[in-house]
């Protein structure tokens, strides 16, 4: 082999090792939210993370007994959200939001958003779709049947 082949050979290697972490980094819904795992959160936002390659919403949720849970909601692209009707401005730390979405398969306090509600009771939807997503009509993308 020649040196130019081994070179030829390392950035192949290197390139297909680089975008198997972008493919493992933008998973299918299924691969991580369980369907039949649906949750409905009402919080307090904490934190809004316009994060590729999916937004998150850090909500806290008050329990029985008086304890706070730190959710962490997982939406669409930041793009997918903006193109849906979010703004910079919609999730503010301190806004009070109904979440309906499915928790992560490990029971972890993590769930991928489908709707979100406002106290004025307008909804947006999050972008929950993709490989795994349940289809039920709410996702303004998927074909009507």
């Amino acid at each position: 082999m020649t040196s130019g082949q081994t070179k030829i050979l390392v950035v192949t290697g290197l390139t297909a090792l680089l975008g198997a972490g972008s493919l493992w980094a933008h998973h299918a819904f299924s691969a991580e939210f369980d369907a039949k795992r649906p949750v409905q959160l009402k919080g307090t936002v904490a934190k809004m993370e316009w994060i590729n390659p999916h937004a998150w919403i850090h909500i806290d949720v008050s329990v029985d007994g008086g304890e706070v849970q730190r959710w962490m909601i997982e939406g669409g692209t930041p793009n997918t959200l903006f193109r849906q009707g979010f703004t910079k401005n919609s999730l503010l730390p301190g806004t009070v939001i109904m979440v309906d979405g499915y928790q992560a398969k490990d029971g972890t306090l993590k769930a991928n958003g489908r709707d979100l509600t406002f106290e004025d009771g307008s909804k947006l939807f999050m972008g929950s779709s993709g490989t795994g997503a349940p289809r039920d009509g709410r996702d303004p993308t998927e074909p009507q049947r």
